[in-house]
């Protein structure tokens, strides 16, 4: 991207107090002549006509208006700029909403880079033959029993082979985006957001596989309830429950065609850094002296 025309600015959906920022922001574009378009109360289908005629969106909340605005934006090849008024704030980039007037400044003079992060696909299936449905997530899908703390047994298998049985709280498919979500909370392992593999790893485990295990890239994997479930079984994407699992039917989860991208405004190396910052508040943040390296 080297000539910005055109932004659309998403506010968080149901969080009223970004809606002034979004507007402020709106402001700011206006000011500097560039076009512009303005979504406060939005779903995905609500906006997906308008992404198409934007060449970056700027997201205003969290981590969860990120996800949402990277599906959206991903299909349509539409770079996202986060502007933080979350708690963590991972995947934002712009920390706090009175940085946007120098930060949009530096967008425009062309100082940035452009981040490009993998999706999952899942697809449910029913008798291995019918398709019944196609999901995008940029976190993570999530195989598990409806009511919280009730173990289901599931059947994965990578690249059509039976690799496992879990007995457990549920089955995790990351991707490196979130393995510093949901999977890092059950102990999962750290993937920097460069990386192209799936996580795979179960929740509360009992008497079964306990160890996550990252796949090869391109890796296809199968989840299948068993015939043992009582309860039941249901599909999760990026947090949002978006079907159930009935008998003969199972997940399909490959990595998914488009891509998530993000404008970043630091620098190439700034993940471990934000990262460390957030996982160690009590430490320095200067840390100890520079040190520097031979080639």
């Amino acid at each position: 991207m080297t000539d910005i025309k055109r932004i659309g600015v998403l506010a968080h959906p149901t969080r009223p107090d970004t809606h002034p920022v979004a507007r402020d922001i709106a402001a700011l574009l206006c000011r500097r002549g560039i076009a512009h378009w303005l979504h406060t109360e939005w779903d995905e289908s609500k906006v997906s006509g308008d992404v198409p005629n934007a060449d970056l969106v700027i997201a205003i909340g969290g981590d969860g208006a990120m996800l949402r605005a990277g599906r959206v934006c991903a299909e349509h090849g539409v770079p996202v700029l986060g502007v933080n008024m979350g708690w963590l704030g991972f995947l934002t980039e712009i920390q706090q909403p009175q940085d946007c007037a120098g930060s949009l400044d530096q967008l425009l003079a062309g100082e940035y880079w452009i981040e490009q992060r993998m999706m999952l696909q899942a697809t449910l299936w029913e008798d291995r033959q019918r398709a019944l449905g196609e999901f995008h997530a940029l976190n993570d899908v999530v195989i598990s029993g409806s009511v919280f703390g009730r173990m289901v047994q599931l059947a994965a298998y990578i690249d059509n082979h039976w690799a496992t049985t879990y007995n457990a709280d549920a089955l995790i498919l990351s991707t490196p985006t979130g393995s510093t979500a949901y999977a890092l909370a059950t102990g999962g392992p750290i993937l920097p957001p460069e990386l192209r593999n799936i996580l795979m790893l179960p929740m509360a485990p009992h008497l079964s596989m306990d160890r996550p295990i990252v796949l090869a890239r391109g890796a296809v994997v199968d989840v299948e309830p068993t015939r043992e479930n009582r309860g039941k079984v249901v599909l999760t994407i990026d947090g949002k429950v978006v079907a159930d699992l009935h008998e003969n039917q199972h997940v399909r989860v490959t990595s998914a065609k488009p891509v998530s991208q993000f404008v970043r405004l630091r620098e190439r190396n700034y993940f471990y850094r934000s990262l460390l910052d957030r996982l160690e508040p009590r430490i320095n943040r200067h840390g100890p002296r520079r040190m520097t390296f031979a080639d």
